[in-house]
């Protein structure tokens, strides 16, 4: 059964009565040699575990199946669990949850299925069709976490992609773009037409893979100091550093400056301009300042 066939999008959907719900976007992929990127790109093996958020009529999670040793999907719609039952009735390895991904601890479910007929699990990947209106806060629930993954690759609005990707003094770098290349190195992997979903959204998609680092990139004597810096910093983004750090953690302008001078930045300096290094350099001393 080709799953993603829109003709057999539609034979599921006159079978169970099955009406796609707009709160919790769903649109299902109908191209298969994007469905192919995105297996090739995940790096799935045997000996792996991958849980997938939101797998719909089974579109990605059959390929996955064939691919790994365990597949663990989470889906939040219970219209769609007798439907994933069927639709992946010929897979042993699969398990479907209906859980909010959002309430869902990830390290309980991966210590729950660690094992492959017998041995530990070599790598665990999630994989995803994210609704747009979600994607931030589940990625950063899964990074903030530390749930205990190798690799997540996901498909999801081309503008949140571009924000991930986005290096310093781009107009698409923000505190997304520092929050998640901390804990990830980012891989594109396919830009994917609006046409090829059914139903169609009004935008493109990108997928993407972040690569769980194993060390972050930059050495912070406080990993709540470095956050409160970058969110200050791009709360208003018109503001300069100097106007902008001011109140963060109680420093007043003139210890702001101070901060700044230290550290050889120029207070008149906007956060786009900021890399990831200059802002675990301000972190830290930041922290120095205040622990005087």
């Amino acid at each position: 059964m080709k799953l993603y066939a829109p003709s057999t999008i539609r034979q599921i959907k006159d079978k169970y009565g099955f009406r796609l719900s707009k709160s919790l976007g769903q649109n299902f992929l109908t191209d298969k040699n994007i469905i192919d990127k995105i297996m090739e790109e995940s790096f799935i093996g045997k000996e792996d575990l991958v849980i997938e958020i939101g797998p719909g009529i089974g579109v990605l999670t059959a390929e996955e199946a064939a691919l790994a040793g365990k597949v663990i999907a989470v889906e939040i719609d219970k219209n769609l669990i007798p439907i994933l039952k069927d639709t992946l009735a010929d897979y042993d390895n699969v398990k479907v949850v209906n859980q909010d991904i959002l309430k869902t601890d990830l390290n309980q479910l991966i210590e729950e299925n660690n094992t492959i007929e017998g041995k530990p699990v070599r790598s665990v990947r999630i994989i995803g069709n994210l609704p747009y209106y979600i994607t931030t806060p589940i990625v950063m629930k899964i990074l903030e976490e530390g749930a205990k993954v190798d690799s997540i690759t996901i498909m999801m609005q081309k503008e949140v992609a571009d924000r991930m990707k986005a290096a310093a003094g781009k107009k698409a770098y923000g505190a997304l773009s520092v929050a998640v290349q901390y804990y990830c190195t980012v891989n594109h992997v396919a830009n994917v037409p609006k046409e090829v979903f059914v139903p169609q959204p009004k935008v493109d998609s990108t997928v993407i893979r972040l690569d769980i680092r194993q060390e972050k990139p930059v050495d912070l004597k406080d990993e709540k100091i470095f956050f409160q810096c970058i969110k200050a910093g791009f709360g208003q983004r018109r503001k300069t550093m100097s106007n902008s750090l001011t109140g963060v953690c109680g420093l007043s302008k003139e210890q702001v400056g101070q901060v700044l001078e230290a550290i050889g930045i120029d207070g008149g300096r906007r956060a786009e301009t900021m890399s990831i290094e200059e802002f675990a350099q301000l972190a830290n001393q930041v922290y120095c300042t205040i622990r005087q």
